[in-house]
């Protein structure tokens, strides 16, 4: 399957792509990192006429089209600005039209490639029941929260991530690991990542809040799929109450992958 990793999955978190890429492998998949991919711009562009910063997320879409169809992505922000993307250039005529005249493709692109998120490839490419039977170190009940944050869910009508308002894919993971899930009430809220420069006591408040939720409602960990949502948790809190990691990790960790899976690929999920 193509993939996208991202920037930031080839820099400070590292650890989501490898482990991804180990339980992937682990798990039947091969994930095919797309040649020649560019940064996907981390903030999708509200402004309708603002074309330039979408340009690199349509190569990416037109590439997978052209390679099977489909494009597994993982970061949070770049599922949430590709998927994006994708829409504008299926739905939007004067996007479309722009970016196309812009980039002068061999056949130009209109929407064609499914967008897919390694949570949305675990649950309806591989399952989670075949997952369960390949636990090689269970959770043993650990109580474990997702926080999904906002990327990946909003808006609705385009992310079609999963039920807005009581999400539950990184539950039924946690479960076939092993784990008892725990839903916690700010674990679809904000995190304030993309002001945590401008205004870093506001993102720090926000972060305050999402870890006390997850702690009252008596989590052990928390798992998420953003390396936004994970700084500002564990780095821009006075206080981390309750460990956080990436879910890849914890996944990787469960099936028994080893901390060097692939050669020349180290992976950090087992520490």
């Amino acid at each position: 399957m193509n993939y996208y990793p991202g920037c930031t999955l080839k820099t400070k978190a590292r650890q989501l792509d490898t482990c991804a890429r180990n339980a992937a492998a682990a798990l039947g998949v091969d994930l095919q990192e797309l040649p020649e991919w560019q940064c996907c711009g981390a903030v999708y562009p509200l402004a309708r006429d603002e074309i330039g910063t979408k340009l690199s997320s349509v190569r990416a879409l037109a590439a997978a089209r052209d390679n099977g169809g489909e494009l597994v992505t993982l970061c949070s922000a770049c599922h949430h600005v590709i998927k994006r993307v994708n829409d504008d250039m299926a739905n939007d005529d004067l996007i479309r039209t722009r970016a196309n005249n812009y980039l002068q493709l061999p056949q130009p692109y209109a929407g064609e490639t499914k967008v897919i998120h390694y949570l949305e490839m675990l649950r309806d490419t591989v399952g989670f029941a075949a997952i369960k039977e390949k636990v090689q170190n269970s959770l043993g009940g650990k109580k474990v929260a997702a926080y999904y944050g906002c990327l990946l869910l909003r808006p609705s009508k385009v992310m079609q991530f999963d039920k807005p308002d009581n999400p539950s894919i990184v539950e039924d993971l946690i479960a076939a690991m092993g784990g008892e899930p725990v839903k916690f009430p700010k674990r679809s809220q904000c995190c304030g990542g993309y002001v945590t420069l401008g205004n870093k006591e506001g993102a720090q408040a926000r972060t305050e809040a999402v870890l006390a939720s997850a702690a009252k409602s008596g989590a052990e960990l928390i798992l998420t799929a953003c390396p936004l949502c994970l700084y500002n948790l564990t780095q821009n809190a006075t206080e981390t109450t309750v460990p956080v990691k990436y879910f890849t990790e914890v996944l990787a960790e469960a099936l028994g992958v080893p901390a060097e899976a692939e050669a020349g690929r180290a992976c950090a999920c087992t520490h």
